[in-house]
């Protein structure tokens, strides 16, 4: 081969491999924003079983408030028209 030649192959095969290397560089860059929105998912998903529970007790306690207060008892109509 021509000397000319070889220098074309070898400018070929350096942007090859300067492609070959961006794109790795890319694939590794996604999969670590993967793993973070992975985490960040389970994160959210704890976070809103926590609150759920949460919600569940104050629903309950505001119920047993409710039914514990002579303001929010039903009054019997008949009986106070007379």
């Amino acid at each position: 081969m021509m000397s000319a030649d070889m220098d074309a192959v070898e400018a070929e095969n350096q942007v090859e491999l300067e492609e070959k290397t961006r794109l790795i560089n890319q694939v590794l860059e996604l999969q670590h924003t993967l793993e973070d929105l992975s985490a960040r998912v389970d994160s959210v998903k704890e976070e809103n079983l926590k609150l759920k529970s949460e919600n569940q007790v104050l629903g309950q306690y505001i119920e047993n408030l409710m039914s514990a207060s002579s303001v929010f008892q039903t009054t019997d109509t008949k009986s106070k028209r007379k």
